[in-house]
């Protein structure tokens, strides 16, 4: 494998010292997925990265980028010194991105980031080589990770960027200057830190500031903000294109057909007629595509080749991937589906949720209980500021939800939907998900369909986990099939 950074090439990057010739083959945060051969950088986290730097060397680490030699670590050991590893790991993006001819594209929004990015990994990479974070690495430190671990050949790179209060995403632009811009959707998250939905929509689109010269910013033109990010893309003169299922928006969604493992859409791309298929069910994610769609036409890439690539795409852990869970040995006892929506949540990536469960089928005959079921377990929704209580309850008004059999709720703000549901479909009430989780060999039975959904703060992942214990747990293919 070539060499990513010298170590020449990373002191002048980071303004750091270092001694010998080492050469590194990527470039990790984290010890327990270091590969050998890649740079350990020590960030200050909720534990300080200098306390594994022996272990990182250990594991066969080319260097590792510190602050200062750490304890129980030699002086002559392939260390890169500077001031602040952080500023360090962001200048080592900075000249990541710079050194690459790549095109690139940043995506943020509310809902659908991460789905989006690695869409567009999709498309992109059945066309030229294409770099993404296989990870939802869009903060502070994910953005510049990200840059640094470039490859020198890439022609197509996708970054994801996101925010948890205000002025953070055009710093983090400016880092990566993308040619195209994604805004998937302005929704209520983070309203802990913004005041209004305007706020947030102003903030995206300041994905906007930077764009290199002639580029284009890509908005949902569905969203009650359009006119709002159209203002602050405007104002920066920037040249912008919409898609949504607005008969003005300029790739357009025209029809979406939903079956238990995909989606089928036509649309109008500028005009031209467009068909394709994810294999994965949810109009959402084929707004999504319609993203896609647009950045890759700004991208110079072949529309047309994206839109079959598109055909193999597969939702991402904890946003929407399915499993099966052979019950009793070789399933002789039955199986369970699960939908595994566990990363995050708010209002409108639940209602997304909801719509696409509401299609898939459970199995009668195979359980306990002769009919199948689709059950919900649902933690809470976070950082939705004073608002949470009721926009929990609210979701007891969506539409989908009369498909569902059972909701099963964790948490403090799940209680208010609890309270809010129909009595036929309230099901248990746990203080958190741990304790509903510990609830769960009880709750569901072969046959059934879970879904599980909540903020990743809410440890939804538990519930996750209890699931796949039942039995033996595998992932569905793009088929639709173990």
């Amino acid at each position: 494998m070539s060499a990513l950074w010298t170590a020449a090439e990373a002191a002048r990057a980071t303004g750091g010292r270092t001694a010998g010739a080492w050469q590194a083959t990527g470039v990790s945060i984290d010890t327990r997925t270091l590969a050998p051969g890649d740079l350990f950088v020590a960030l200050a986290a909720q534990r300080d990265g200098h306390e594994f730097v022996a272990r990182a060397l250990e594991l066969g680490a080319a260097a590792a980028l510190v602050s200062h030699v750490p304890e129980g670590v030699s002086g002559d050991a392939p260390l890169l010194v500077a001031d602040d590893t952080l500023a360090a790991l962001t200048a080592l993006g900075a000249v990541g991105r710079a050194r690459t001819r790549a095109r690139v594209v940043a995506v943020t929004g509310s809902v659908g980031k991460t789905s989006t990015k690695d869409m567009l990994r999709t498309a992109l990479a059945a066309q030229a080589p294409t770099h993404a974070a296989d990870k939802s690495y869009n903060n502070h430190w994910g953005v510049p990770l990200t840059l640094a671990r470039m490859p020198r050949d890439t022609r197509f790179a996708v970054i994801e960027i996101g925010m948890n209060r205000p002025g953070e995403i055009a710093p983090l632009a400016r880092l990566a200057r993308p040619h195209v811009g994604i805004v998937t959707t302005v929704a209520a998250a983070h309203m802990e830190s913004f005041g209004s939905l305007d706020e947030i929509a102003r903030e995206k689109a300041s994905l906007a500031e930077g764009l290199v010269p002639g580029g284009v910013m890509i908005l949902n033109r569905d969203t009650g903000t359009y006119p709002v990010q159209r203002g602050v893309v405007g104002r920066l003169g920037v040249r912008c294109l919409s898609f949504g299922g607005s008969a003005l928006a300029h790739y357009r969604l025209s029809d979406t057909n939903l079956t238990e493992t995909a989606v089928t859409a036509r649309a109008a791309c500028m005009g031209a007629p467009q068909i394709f298929k994810l294999a994965q069910p949810g109009r959402h994610l084929a707004m999504n595509a319609m993203a896609v769609l647009a950045a890759v036409d700004a991208l110079g890439a072949d529309r047309a080749r994206a839109a079959l690539a598109l055909a193999g795409w597969s939702a991402p852990e904890g946003r929407g991937a399915r499993w099966i869970i052979a019950l009793g040995g070789g399933g002789i006892d039955g199986h369970v589906h699960l939908i595994d929506e566990s990363y995050n949540a708010n209002p409108a990536a639940m209602a997304a949720a909801f719509e696409v469960f509401a299609v898939t089928q459970p199995r009668d005959g195979q359980g306990r209980v002769a009919r199948g079921r689709r059950i919900a377990l649902l933690a809470d929704m976070l950082e939705l500021g004073a608002d949470g209580p009721a926009l929990h309850a609210q979701l007891a008004a969506l539409p989908a939800l009369a498909a569902v059999d059972t909701v099963h709720c964790a948490g403090p703000l799940m209680k208010h939907l609890h309270a809010a549901l129909p009595h036929k479909k309230r099901g248990l009430w746990c203080a958190d998900s741990a304790a509903l989780a510990a609830r769960v060999p009880r709750l569901v039975d072969a046959g059934d369909v879970v879904m599980c959904k909540g903020s990743n703060g809410s440890r939804v992942g538990l519930l996750v986990q209890a699931i796949k214990k039942l039995g033996d747990a595998r992932p569905l293919d793009a088929q639709g099939t173990e």
